[in-house]
């Protein structure tokens, strides 16, 4: 069987759409345009691209956007009394500071600093407590957009078996919590798991995200499975740098009911996520209903 493509980045659009409405909303029902800050420390080429991407989607949805570019050398103090600063900003509705950051900062001091009901990419340590008892927070980016895409392509999760290949507290933790919110029952495994591939043999939805390059064969898929490939490897092959997830697609796709592909699949919704987040945390701050279809 050949699998269903589930293009993250067709989803996304359609997320950006929906934000671009509630903004729109906002703005003339309300007078409040929702806010984003984000936070740059350093000159990492890697995150000053993904920054560069996330200032100009925050702009084109009609959001305001707040870069602050510090140098690698600023002090923790200096980072932390910014933050402070967002924090009380009434016209900042979302913060994100970019990770990694420099190794003098505390990225676990820094991460807490900030404000939960305006943390967008749900690190803080009292979302992480909200999410894992089943309560409002604010819920990790990524996460959120495999969520959403599962929702769309099944429906109801309501029974499947979930496997998550991986136990990061950025996507493995968290996804596993959002799809027991779901009513699946979900397996979390890991690098010391007993018979893995046996394992991932049970399961009707896999999300791998381990950060190993096509880690995940076909022969490991039940048929019919869906399969959610979070990771995004840079690997040489045939002298020609290429991008690919922690599945192998070819064989993977042989027998999966559906798979995201690397890339297109869920790299796209992450940003997506972090818009639709802001413009939840904005209408949570002002009391305003919580955009439909936005949350989880």
């Amino acid at each position: 069987m050949a699998a269903n493509i589930i293009d993250g980045k067709a989803f996304a659009a359609t997320v950006r759409e929906k934000v671009a409405g509630h903004v729109t909303r906002l703005k003339e029902e309300h007078d409040i345009t929702p806010g984003l800050a984000v936070v740059l420390v350093g000159e990492d080429p890697a995150s000053q691209v993904y920054v560069r991407s996330k200032g100009k989607q925050t702009v084109e949805v009609g959001m305001n956007s707040f870069e602050h570019k510090l140098d690698a050398e600023t002090s923790e103090a200096d980072l932390l009394a910014l933050i402070d600063k967002l924090n009380n900003d009434p016209t900042v509705h979302g913060i994100l500071v970019q990770l990694p950051l420099p190794k003098h900062l505390d990225e676990d001091l820094v991460i807490n600093s900030i404000a939960p009901e305006k943390d967008v990419d749900g690190f803080h340590i009292s979302n992480v407590g909200l999410l894992g008892t089943g309560q409002k927070s604010m819920v990790p980016c990524t996460p959120l957009g495999c969520l959403m895409m599962l929702r769309d392509y099944h429906g109801s999760l309501s029974g499947m078996d979930a496997v998550v290949i991986g136990r990061s507290n950025i996507v493995g933790k968290p996804m596993a919590q959002l799809l027991l919110g779901d009513s699946c029952t979900v397996t979390i495994a890991h690098s010391r798991t007993k018979d893995l591939p046996e394992v991932v043999r049970r399961a009707d939805i896999v999300v791998a995200a381990v950060g190993r390059p096509e880690m995940v064969p076909g022969d490991w898929i039940k048929e019919g499975a869906t399969v959610i490939d979070v990771g995004i490897n840079r690997i040489e092959r045939d002298g020609k740098n290429k991008l690919v997830g922690d599945v192998d697609f070819a064989s993977c796709a042989e027998r999966a009911g559906a798979i995201t592909p690397v890339p297109g699949g869920v790299g796209p919704m992450t940003i997506a996520c972090l818009l639709a987040n802001t413009v939840t945390a904005c209408c949570r701050a002002n009391n305003l209903a919580e955009p439909e279809g936005l949350t989880a």
